[in-house]
């Protein structure tokens, strides 16, 4: 028998057509595709570990899985073999050996996500699906001051969706900030780890705060409090990608 070989895969893909990365049953995710393009490569089954979930509709600039096979084919085969049999909406940037007891998922050490606004008055049909247009004005000054306050180790309770809650809703965040570039707005979170829809609500609190629904300083009384209730909106799902993943 041959030995097993671990692979670390990075991808990258426009999650338009997909509901999420996980493997679904009655519904196209990403892992449905990628299993089904290894399995013929490999010609055996293969089952792959995603370093993240991903909602419907949300993007990848950069997203790794990890699976484990017998066959011998060599990494830039894989990269190649698989660009060739993938949909368009999705490739292989990267293929490497990873140690035996690497996984893609539990081995990661932080995840960096963006989200994409279009702010101007007339949406872009180009970007119907790549960023979420908000016609009004953005005051950036104002939303990275309550950025920062979320920039620190808390519990995030207030900013978890209700599917995601778990025991422990204690996450660090390294990195919260606003920027512009002509008329896409993007923010940039980075942290060890994030609860069900984090980022998004993340994103919605920070509009109201550009609306003056909310101050700066409430950010601080949000989380505090540990209600979903008093923080924003969850922002849509198709301006957020997963933007780096740290190991």
């Amino acid at each position: 028998m041959a030995d097993k070989r671990n692979i670390k895969v990075k991808i990258a893909y426009r999650g338009t057509a997909y509901h999420g990365f996980q493997r679904q049953e009655n519904s196209v995710a990403v892992q449905n595709v990628v299993e089904g393009v290894l399995s013929r490569l490999t010609a055996a089954p293969v089952s792959v570990n995603g370093c993240s979930r991903t909602d419907t509709g949300v993007h990848a600039n950069e997203y790794y899985f990890s699976f484990n096979t017998e066959h011998s084919i060599p990494c830039e085969n894989i990269i190649r073999g698989m660009n060739s049999l993938l949909p368009d909406d999705i490739s292989v940037l990267d293929c490497e050996e990873a140690p035996a007891d690497f996984h893609a998922r539990y081995s990661c050490t932080g995840k960096e996500y963006i989200y994409k606004i279009l702010n101007r008055k007339v949406r872009d049909p180009f970007l119907y699906d790549l960023a979420f247009h908000y016609p009004y004005p953005m005051d950036t000054d104002i939303m990275n001051a309550a950025a920062e306050r979320i920039v620190g180790t808390h519990d995030f309770l207030s900013f978890c969706g209700a599917l995601g809650i778990k025991e422990n809703s204690v996450r660090t965040v390294t990195k919260c900030d606003v920027s512009r570039e002509r008329d896409i707005v993007t923010v940039t979170v980075r942290g060890d780890g994030f609860l069900y829809n984090m980022v998004r609500i993340i994103v919605g609190t920070l509009i109201y705060v550009n609306e003056g629904r909310l101050k700066p300083e409430d950010i601080d009384r949000i989380i505090a409090s540990r209600d979903r209730n008093l923080a924003g909106v969850t922002a849509k799902p198709y301006g957020l990608y997963l933007n780096k993943v740290f190991y």
